[in-house]
C-alpha cells in the first residue's frame, strides 16, 4: 500500500507532520480530515533511488506544459464543479489523473494555495505563463457573480478555439516550410555533388560556356571548397534572427512584416482582429471592467502595433471617451467593425456585438489561410522548378554548344 508523508493543521491549531498508508491520495486525505484536520500538504513516498531517478527522468521529458493541458484542466474543473464537488477536492482529483509531471506539480500548487485560503483567481496568477490575464480576469469575475462553472465552460470553448486557430495558422505555414526545404536542399544537392561531376568536362572550355554555367561552376566550387564557413555562418545567421526577434525593435519589425507581406497579410489580420474582437467580447460578457478589458485585449492581440492600437483606445476612455470614436481614427479595424462597436456602445449590447463580429473574422481566417495555402502551392511549385531549371539548362546547354562545335 502506498505511504504519504502529510502535513495537516489540527482543530487546536497545531500543525502535525507524519506518514500515512493509504491506496490512493484521496483516501489518505479524507482518513486526515475525518480526524478534524485541514490537510495543508500530502505528498507519495517514492520507493527507492532508482524510482525517484525515473520519477526526474520523467519529468524532464515531460516538457512545458502546453495551453493543450490547459485546455484538459478547464474541462475538468468545469464538470467537477457543476457537479457539485468543491474547488479543493476537484483540484485533488485532477492532480491524481495528471499524468504530466510539471502540470501536476502546477495543479498541487493551486489546491495548496486554496486550502491556505487565497481566491482561486489569486492562485492562478502566480502561474502566469500558462493561465493569462484574461483566463484570471474571468475566474475573478465569476469569483465576484457566482457563476463558476458556467465561466469555466465559457473559458474552455475560448482556450479550444485559440488552440483551434493556432493549428490552422500553423498548418497553413507548414506546407511552404516543407516545400522551401526541399527546394533548398535539391539545389545544394545539384551544386556540391551534380555540378562538381561536370568540372573535368568543362574544364579548359572556360570560353565557350554560357555565364550562367559558369557562375553556378564558381558558385559550386566555392560550396565545395568552404562548405564549414557557410554552415558556421548560416548558423551565425539563424541565431542572429532569433536573438533579434527577441528584442523589442526585432519583434516590431516582424509583426509590421506580417502586416504587409502580400500573401500573408489578410491571413495575419483576420487573426489579429478576431482574436482581439473575441477576447474583448468574453471579458466584457463577463463582467471585467473596460479598462482592464482593453488592457487585457492589447496584451492577448498577439501584434504589437494591435497592442498600441488598443492602448490608445485605453488612454482614451481613461480620459471619459468611447471606443468608437478613438478606433475610427486606427486604419487596423475596417469602416464597418468601427461602426458595429460605435453601435453596442450606445445600445449596450457591446458584448453580444463583439462575440458576433469575432465569430464572423473567425471565419474570414479560415476563408484566408485557405486561400494562403491554395497561392503559395503554385508559387512554391514554379519558383522550385524555376531554380532547378536554370541549373539544368546551365549544365544542358554547354554541352549542345560543344557537340556542335565538334561537328
Amino acid at each position: 500500500m502506498p505511504a504519504y508523508r502529510y502535513q495537516v493543521r489540527s482543530s487546536s491549531g497545531q500543525t502535525i507532520v507524519g506518514v500515512l498508508s493509504a491506496e490512493t491520495p484521496t483516501a489518505a486525505a479524507g482518513v486526515l480530515r475525518s480526524q478534524g484536520n485541514h490537510v495543508l500538504s500530502l505528498n507519495a513516498i517514492e520507493g527507492g533511488g532508482a524510482s525517484n531517478f525515473l520519477k526526474s527522468l520523467r519529468e524532464m521529458n515531460s516538457g512545458r506544459p502546453s495551453l493543450k493541458h490547459v485546455l484538459d484542466f478547464t474541462t475538468q474543473l468545469a464538470v467537477m464543479v457543476r457537479a457539485g464537488i468543491g474547488i479543493r477536492s476537484a483540484l485533488e482529483g485532477i492532480a491524481e489523473q495528471t499524468e504530466h509531471g510539471r502540470f501536476k506539480q502546477v495543479i498541487n500548487g493551486l489546491k495548496s494555495d486554496v486550502e491556505s485560503g487565497k481566491q482561486f483567481s489569486e492562485a492562478l496568477s502566480r502561474h502566469p505563463k500558462l493561465f493569462n490575464a484574461l483566463y484570471v480576469n474571468m475566474v475573478r469575475a465569476s469569483e465576484m457573480s457566482g457563476s463558476f462553472g458556467k465561466m469555466l465552460d465559457r473559458i474552455a470553448s475560448y482556450t479550444a478555439q485559440q488552440i483551434e486557430t493556432k493549428k490552422m495558422v500553423i498548418g497553413a505555414m507548414i506546407y511552404p516550410g516543407i516545400i522551401g526545404t526541399m527546394a533548398v536542399a535539391v539545389t545544394v544537392f545539384l551544386l556540391t555533388f551534380v555540378l562538381p561531376k561536370f568540372g573535368a568536362v568543362f574544364e579548359g572550355k572556360e570560353d565557350v560556356l554560357p555565364w550562367a554555367t559558369t557562375f553556378l561552376m564558381a558558385l559550386s566550387a566555392w560550396m565545395v571548397n568552404y562548405w564549414p564557413w557557410l554552415l558556421v555562418a548560416l548558423g551565425v545567421m539563424g541565431v542572429g534572427v532569433f536573438l533579434l526577434t527577441k528584442t523589442d525593435p526585432g519583434r516590431y519589425w516582424l509583426d509590421v512584416m506580417k502586416l504587409r507581406v502580400p500573401i500573408f497579410r489578410r491571413m495575419f489580420k483576420a487573426l489579429y482582429i478576431s482574436r482581439s474582437l473575441q477576447t474583448m467580447g468574453e471579458l466584457i460578457n463577463a463582467g471585467v471592467p473596460m479598462l482592464d478589458t482593453l488592457a487585457i485585449t492589447g496584451d492577448i492581440s498577439g501584434n504589437i502595433i494591435y497592442k498600441r492600437m488598443w492602448r490608445n483606445v485605453f488612454m482614451s476612455v481613461k480620459q471619459g471617451k468611447k471606443i468608437a470614436s478613438t478606433l475610427s481614427s486606427e486604419r487596423l479595424l475596417p469602416h464597418a467593425v468601427v461602426q458595429m462597436i460605435g453601435a453596442g456602445e450606445e445600445s449596450g449590447k457591446l458584448g453580444e456585438v463583439l462575440s458576433e463580429v469575432a465569430g464572423y473574422y473567425a471565419k474570414q481566417l479560415r476563408d484566408a489561410i485557405k486561400a494562403v495555402t491554395s497561392m503559395i502551392e503554385p508559387i512554391m511549385i514554379v519558383a522550385m522548378g524555376s531554380v532547378v531549371g536554370f541549373i539544368a539548362m546551365a549544365i544542358i546547354l554547354p554541352i549542345f554548344k560543344m557537340s556542335q562545335i565538334v561537328k
